[in-house]
């Protein structure tokens, strides 16, 4: 059996190790010229925790974790206006999460996949037909299966189920990311994830290695229009946020070297098409705010595997993948959009103090437990036993 998939990020990598597994043939396409350095500081927990733990993979995740400690909001001076040890979160979630670098968790699953699969960098699925696939450096597969992991921006679904504007739900935000080197700043941020604590807009600081700090920006506007000009849009949107937000804005890099883009869901009727079949963010994208991206993306890989090595034709396989997790990630959308946003990125004060008394009441034994929830929501079902 072949598969070609399109798109080499975590969902994309995911699938590629879970159907080698399992004896199929792999072509990868990758649109970007190489791994992609840009990207979050992510909380990894949930389906997608479960999904690694099963293949194998949960000692190699939390050798490349990152190490947090403190969880802090500070206010424009720079002070502390919420501290939260980090070991509250992870007891809350008996241990099962860990905070990482997306590019790092991508280039653990590409080092299980690089010696025994297809995969081309600068490359992405050009037409697709019955039975074949056709690539935009000239080659053409014949394929058993066409996955479109290539994102929110999907080239695969544009192909098979038409323009990307009939399916983005934009939540009103826009967001960068990107990494920077400054020794001093290091220092005032290692071992911790400091955010500005303000409404509409948010600048979040964490300390990787080597002087290196990671940055992520969101800000709430209307117009879902992506700038002309990232690094200006970021640099006049957080302007006053403080000593840490001000030299973070100094040390901003030209677009290229940037993550910039809309904070959006992806909301569709179906992901199946015969043998094509949307795979996490270009299916559902639950948003920066639902905090579940990259979880969701390895668990929807593994399920759709282990659906596909237990049911034949393809395309009944796919109809079942869609069945079992639709439910999931439908859940997850909701829940960002009625309950996580304002937690997220308050838009009044009142709202505001109202998460830092949430925060601080993690504090009493207890309590932790039940006030994680909207920071970390989760489905009840593990991913192995929705697969079984």
């Amino acid at each position: 059996m072949r598969a070609v998939i399109c798109g080499a990020g975590i969902a994309g990598l995911a699938l590629a190790n879970r159907l080698r597994h399992h004896g199929w043939e792999v072509h990868v396409a990758e649109r970007a010229p190489g791994p992609r350095p840009q990207g979050y500081m992510i909380d990894f927990f949930g389906p997608g925790f479960d999904a690694l733990t099963a293949m194998g993979l949960q000692p190699r995740l939390r050798e490349r974790a990152g190490p947090v400690e403190e969880f802090r909001y500070i206010d424009d001076r720079g002070r502390a206006t919420v501290s939260v040890d980090y070991s509250l979160f992870s007891k809350a979630l008996n241990g099962a999460v860990v905070s990482i670098m997306r590019p790092e968790l991508e280039k653990l699953l590409r080092e299980t996949v690089t010696d025994h699969i297809d995969l081309r960098y600068g490359t992405t699925v050009e037409w697709i037909d019955d039975t074949r696939v056709g690539l935009s450096d000239g080659a053409a597969f014949d394929a058993d299966l066409v996955v479109g992991a290539d994102g929110v921006h999907s080239r695969v679904r544009e192909l098979a189920f038409g323009p990307q504007d009939d399916y983005v739900r934009y939540l009103g935000m826009q967001t960068a990311a990107y990494v920077f080197t400054d020794p001093w700043m290091f220092e005032r941020v290692r071992g911790r994830f400091v955010l500005t604590e303000t409404l509409d807009r948010q600048m979040g600081f964490y300390g990787l290695d080597e002087g290196r700090v990671a940055v992520f920006a969101v800000h709430r506007t209307g117009d879902p229009t992506l700038p002309e000009d990232p690094r200006a849009a970021l640099r006049r949107t957080h302007a006053g946020l403080g000593e840490l937000a001000e030299r973070a804005l100094e040390h901003c890099p030209p677009p290229d070297r940037m993550y910039y883009d809309q904070v959006a869901q992806i909301d569709m009727p179906r992901w199946t098409e015969g043998r094509v079949v949307l795979l996490g963010d270009a299916a559902h994208a639950v948003s920066l705010i639902a905090g579940q991206g990259a979880s969701l993306g390895v668990a929807g890989a593994y399920l759709l595997a282990e659906r596909l090595r237990a049911a034949v034709p393809v395309p009944e396989a796919l109809a079942d993948y869609e069945r079992r997790w639709r439910p999931v990630t439908t859940d997850i959308q909701r829940a960002a959009r009625d309950r996580v946003t304002e937690w997220f990125l308050p838009t009044t004060a009142t709202k505001l103090l109202l998460r830092r008394w949430g925060f601080r009441a993690m504090r009493l034994p207890g309590l932790s437990r039940v006030l994680v929830g909207p920071l970390f929501p989760k489905h009840h079902r593990p991913v192995t036993e929705l697969s079984a």
